[in-house]
């Protein structure tokens, strides 16, 4: 998140971590945004903000012209601010997978790939695998988003973006535990896999969600049993840079 208050601290500390894979996380809803606000008066709140009436922005960026422009310039923006760093661009994807919208996805496409983009994520995650790692809290099917993400899939493919053939920390996020990421890791389909988790050594910092439980998930990421299930799954580890 380029416009985010701790954006300098995370460039220097992966600038200090040579094989750290990094990505750009577009910001164009409940966030800050890199351009300044008044450049982008149908995107943001009377306090600079990105909105957060998701459905209602969408229809407008859909609809109206001049929405576009300003959701096009913004993107350029923050992946200029990322290029600037002269970190190497794993991925990109965006805050609450706004690029599921169609417009969205097509813009992030066309910029993104001026940009050097060459991955990005589709959230599909097989529920039946949840629900094998822990039947009494198995997620329903995500109906609402996955067709959607599915057609961004085909779409990005098409371009030759690489994307992940499932992801798993969607329907379990910011509850990624120990148990659940081993669990998953034990029953990866073949393919490409990417999971998905929000790890800090704690929560509290602006934009934080409620209810997640950051340290949990860092401590799931380094737990010993799930570096066990790496091996007894003998799983490839990687970022998208390591397998294009």
């Amino acid at each position: 998140m380029v416009a985010a208050p701790a954006f300098a601290d995370a460039v220097a500390r992966a600038k200090r971590l040579p094989k750290l894979r990094v990505g750009l996380h577009l910001v164009l809803v409940e966030g800050r945004p890199a351009l300044p606000p008044a450049e982008l008066p149908d995107l943001v709140t009377g306090e600079g903000l990105f909105r957060t009436d998701m459905a209602a922005m969408g229809a407008e960026i859909f609809l109206r012209p001049k929405v576009r422009r300003q959701v096009a310039a913004e993107i350029e923006a923050q992946l200029a601010a990322f290029a600037r760093t002269g970190l190497a661009l794993d991925h990109v994807n965006t805050h609450k997978h706004y690029h599921l919208h169609p417009t969205v996805a097509g813009l992030m496409l066309r910029i993104g790939r001026r940009f050097g983009m060459a991955a990005s994520r589709a959230p599909i995650e097989p529920r039946a695998i949840l629900a094998a790692v822990e039947p009494t809290a198995a997620p329903p099917p995500a109906l609402v988003t996955e067709p959607w993400a599915r057609m961004v899939r085909a779409r990005y493919r098409r371009a030759g973006i690489a994307m992940a053939d499932q992801v798993f920390g969607l329907a379990w996020s910011g509850a990624m535990t120990a148990d659940r990421v081993a669990g998953v890791v034990r029953r990866l389909p073949p393919g490409l896999s990417e999971l998905y988790l929000h790890p800090a050594t704690a929560g509290g910092f602006e934009g934080a969600a409620a209810g997640y439980d950051y340290a949990g998930e860092l401590a799931a990421l380094v737990s010993l049993d799930t570096r066990a299930a790496i091996a007894e799954a003998r799983a490839q580890l990687g970022a998208f840079s390591d397998f294009i």
